[in-house]
Parts: C-alpha cells; structure tokens; sequence
C-alpha cells in the first residue's frame, strides 16, 4: 500500500491525464495549477472555434482523482458550494490579470478521474493510460491506471453573469 504522501503524486497523475485528454480533442492548455491568492485552479484550457465570429471557449476545470472504494462520491462531494465559490474568485482573478480572454465563453467543468493501483506485470486493456512510477518508500514499482470515470462540462455555474 502507498503511503499517504504517495497520493499527492496520484492527484498530478490525474491533472495529467485530463490535460493529455483535453489536448487530443483540441483544447489548448493555457494553464495547469494556477494560483493567485489562496485560490487554485487545477486547468485552464481554451477551445478555439474554427469561425473567427464565435468567441474561443474557457474552461476552468477541477480534477478530483480518486482510487476505488473512496469515502467521497468518486470525488463528487469534494466540489462543495465552497469550492465553487473559490474557483469562481479565481477564476475572475484569472480574467482580471488576462483581458485578452474577458470575450471568451466560460465554463466550470469538473474531471473525476478513477485510479487504479495494480501489481506490475497486470494488464487491464479496458483503462486508458498505463503510468509506471516508483515508490520510493518501498522500492516498489507501481502500475497506475487512469480512467476520466465522469466529465462534467458546465458542472456550476457562475455566481454572477460576468463570466
């Protein structure tokens, strides 16, 4: 079993894999864990539409990576009004220090990502990406297996028009 601070690592594993996933379907990554204050945002991409009449897409994406049998609804409970509210801040602060994108449209998008940790020589062809990592602690090497288990595109709204 890894230990605690192993997790940290399986967190940036799954911002990875959503960022690797993003750029395949045409998204541009303009950031990844970007901070201002005490505000985090794991994703910033941007979808640029082919028509030069339709302003680019913005989207402000939290990834919850999470292994089976988690506590929190696969990280679903973890995006609390809270958490929106902070991600929205920042996401203006974001907008204020970047006026060439105050035209876009924006979105808050939520990634839940399932990890799997299984032996080294096992093979699942039904997951998506294969990432070997060593455990330092142990010695040990691990196969981490990640799957994007639900997108939700538009996950909250705004808390005003503005954005």
């Amino acid at each position: 079993m890894a230990s605690p601070s192993h997790y940290l690592d399986i967190g940036t594993l799954g911002e990875d894999f959503v960022a690797q996933c993003l750029e395949e379907k045409g998204w541009t990554i303009l950031h990844r864990r970007w901070r201002l204050h005490r505000g985090e945002i794991d994703i910033i991409a941007e979808y640029k539409q082919p028509s030069p009449t339709i302003n680019s897409t913005l989207a402000f994406i939290e990834v919850k990576t999470r292994t089976v049998g988690n506590w929190d609804s696969g990280g679903r409970d973890a995006v609390s009004k809270r958490k929106q509210q902070k991600i929205w801040h920042t996401a203006q602060l974001f907008l204020a220090q970047h006026p060439d994108k105050a035209n876009c449209n924006c979105r808050f998008d939520v990634a839940i990502v399932l990890c799997k940790q299984e032996a080294k020589h096992s093979s699942n062809p039904s997951l998506n990406l294969n990432q070997d990592l060593s455990n330092q602690s142990s010695q040990e090497t691990l196969n981490y297996y990640l799957t994007i288990q639900e997108y939700i595109v538009s996950a909250f709204d705004s808390l005003s028009d503005d954005c």
